[in-house]
């Protein structure tokens, strides 16, 4: 019988590895990394299971302590679940190391944010932007803050900051274009908007966007002096450069603003703009629309940005007889990464 025991044992501890394994049990997770241990956190946290991201992301900082990038996960799920308490116990020293990285001052932002400690939210921006000035996403989400205190000159000057220094970074143009539409700033509005549809293309924010280009044209043209300048601010001149390219189109949109007259406003915008002031002011998003042009793709791109929000049954009516330009036009969208370059930031003047 004792032979008999130790012959089977080898099976019996076998069958008890296998059991644990597919349970997930001690014996596997034991031999996890910090690193394995986050990726399963991160797992639970897809799936809204945030009391089991709190569980493993513990263990993992017990294999690393020193972790910023563990416990500023950890101060995330917390902020998620609502539990701002010890988000804040957990987050808060870590704005204080040397080491601390822009994601942790975000996740702090939105900490403090959610408990209204404006002060202390607004210092903790302050310091952030002095270790990490270019930041796109600290900038952006500064200028949140500071208009959610009604203070939207400073808000604005702090997303032009985040536009100039860190170009590629979308929210920024989003935020000012909204911004700049909202205090009758046309021109800037449709610049930032469209650069912000085509680097953030869908988002949520697609559709919001779109309808405020289609607004902002008409509220372009229906104010023919050209638009009013927010605090008294001085126009500058790629502005000026625009807005005449503009107005030049006048006499199409006097009989009213829609995607097909918008089509040739804008065509005829980007012939004049490289006639006049494309060589003094070099700017991405009008290259991209003459390059659109030349390879027939413009009409497309038009129907894009304003054919389903100015008139969604004509819309339909026009997909259904261009099926290829949108498909043509949907493979350009798909192999290119659209990006601002540094040294094409013609910005506000105070």
């Amino acid at each position: 019988m004792p032979a008999f025991r130790q012959s089977i044992r080898p099976f019996l501890l076998k069958g008890l590895f296998l059991i644990l394994w597919c349970l997930g049990g001690a014996p596997v997770s034991a031999q996890q990394t910090a690193s394995q241990l986050r990726e399963t956190a991160m797992a639970y946290q897809r799936q809204g299971d945030y009391a089991n991201a709190v569980i493993v992301l513990n263990r993992a900082i017990e294999q690393a302590p020193g972790s910023m990038e563990l416990q500023t996960d950890l101060a995330y799920v917390y902020y998620l679940q609502r539990d701002f308490g010890k988000a804040i116990d957990v987050v808060k020293p870590l704005t204080e190391r040397d080491d601390a990285e822009i994601r942790t001052f975000q996740i702090a932002g939105n900490v403090y944010r959610a408990i209204a400690e404006i002060n202390t939210c607004e210092r903790m921006y302050r310091k952030a932007l002095k270790k990490y000035p270019d930041s796109g996403p600290l900038n952006a989400e500064y200028g949140e803050m500071l208009l959610s205190r009604k203070d939207g000159a400073a808000a604005v000057a702090q997303w032009e900051k985040g536009i100039q220094l860190d170009p590629s970074f979308p929210a920024n143009y989003y935020h000012a274009a909204r911004y700049y539409f909202s205090n009758g700033e046309m021109l800037r509005s449709l610049i930032y908007g469209e650069i912000f549809l085509n680097m953030d293309t869908y988002s949520g924010r697609a559709a919001e966007v779109k309808e405020l280009l289609l607004e902002a044209y008409k509220n372009f043209y229906a104010n023919p002096t050209g638009p009013r300048l927010t605090n008294l601010r001085k126009r500058t001149p790629f502005e000026e450069a625009y807005k005449s390219a503009l107005l030049a189109q006048a006499p199409i949109a006097s009989m009213g603003i829609d995607v097909n007259r918008l089509i040739m406003i804008r065509t005829r915008f980007v012939l004049e703009w490289f006639n006049v002031a494309g060589v003094t002011y070099p700017h991405r998003l009008i290259e991209q629309q003459r390059q659109l042009l030349r390879e027939g793709l413009f009409e497309a791109y038009n129907q894009w940005l304003f054919g389903a929000v100015s008139n969604a049954v004509e819309y339909q009516m026009w997909a259904g007889t261009h099926s290829e330009d949108i498909a043509a036009f949907s493979r350009f969208q798909q192999n290119r990464v659209f990006r601002m370059p540094a040294g094409q930031y013609y910005g506000a003047v105070e």
